[in-house]
Parts: C-alpha cells; sequence; structure tokens
C-alpha cells in the first residue's frame, strides 16, 4: 500500500458522485468480461486442430491485405512474399516450440494457435523499442493480428475446420 500503484484518485467536486457510479459501472464489465474469456478460453483449450489446420489459422490470421488471401485461396503460394512467408513460419514454429505451447491446455488446441499468435507478437518479433512494442501490441498490427486470430479461433470452436473458409 506504500506505492499505491493500483490506485485512483477522484477530486471530491460536484461531478465526484458520477465518476464513481462510472467507475464501478466499468470494473463490472471489465469483471465481467474476465469471466467471459476465462470460459472461452478453457472451452478452446478442450477444441483439437491439427497441424494443417492450425497452419492455414495462422496464414489467414498473419494475411496483411486482402490480395494475400486471394493467393492463399487460389493455391498462390508462390506469389506470397518472403516478409510473409517468414512471419508464418516463426508464428508456426513458436507453436510447437515454446514452452508454454507444450503445455496440455495449449498443445494441439485452438487456445494454444490463438496463444501462437499473440505469443509471437510479445516474444518472437522484434520491435525498434519497447515503445513501438507497446503500440503494435495496444492498437497496430499485432492487436489486428491477434483480433483476426481470435475471430478465427471462435468460428473454428463453433463450426471446426470450415470455420477456417476464406472469404
Amino acid at each position: 500500500m506504500a506505492n499505491h500503484s493500483g490506485a485512483i484518485k477522484i477530486r471530491h467536486t460536484a461531478s465526484a458522485n458520477d465518476r464513481l457510479k462510472q467507475a464501478h459501472t466499468l470494473m463490472g464489465i471489465s469483471s465481467n468480461l474476465g469471466a467471459e474469456l476465462q470460459d472461452l478460453f478453457n472451452n478452446w483449450s478442450q477444441v483439437r486442430i491439427t497441424d494443417k489446420e492450425l497452419k492455414k489459422l495462422i496464414r489467414v490470421a498473419m494475411a496483411p491485405n486482402k490480395e494475400v488471401l486471394k493467393n492463399l485461396e487460389s493455391g498462390k503460394g508462390d506469389e506470397l512474399s518472403t516478409t510473409y512467408t517468414n512471419m508464418v513460419d516463426n508464428v508456426y514454429e513458436y507453436a510447437f516450440a515454446s514452452p508454454s505451447q507444450q503445455m496440455e491446455t495449449t498443445a494441439g488446441t485452438v487456445f494454444g494457435a490463438y496463444n501462437a499468435v499473440t505469443g509471437y507478437f510479445q516474444n518472437v518479433r522484434n520491435y525498434k523499442d519497447e515503445e513501438a512494442k507497446f503500440k503494435s501490441i495496444i492498437e497496430g498490427t499485432a492487436k489486428q493480428r491477434a483480433q483476426t486470430a481470435f475471430n478465427l479461433c471462435r468460428d473454428f470452436s463453433k463450426n471446426g475446420a470450415s470455420g477456417l473458409i476464406l472469404n
């Protein structure tokens, strides 16, 4: 309690009561979201995914634009950039090599697939500095790829491999 690292200050003004109500609402939303994500991730840890399906999920999740998705869909792997294919290979390698990916809840599961994509951006990818890493994860490329991976994992957990069909 000495450093108050988790504390916030609310000045005693006319709007303090409203701010406290907003804070209470936000805390409730955060708590509910945390519980929902825990249930979702626990479910994903029970859904199996093959190596081939994992590779497809990673390829789609890491696609930087619609042109790459079109090339993937039409099987034109030779038209994909080296940067993109190296990134996909690095995520795929992380999915099998990282100690966190060897646990029962991650190895061969949809949760492991999601964890591989997010783990790549947090633990493997090189950034100019810590600020660039933070920005990428919070509002940039890492966030976008993680959201795409999340959506693909959600669809896969509901529909199986048909959830990986490219649109």
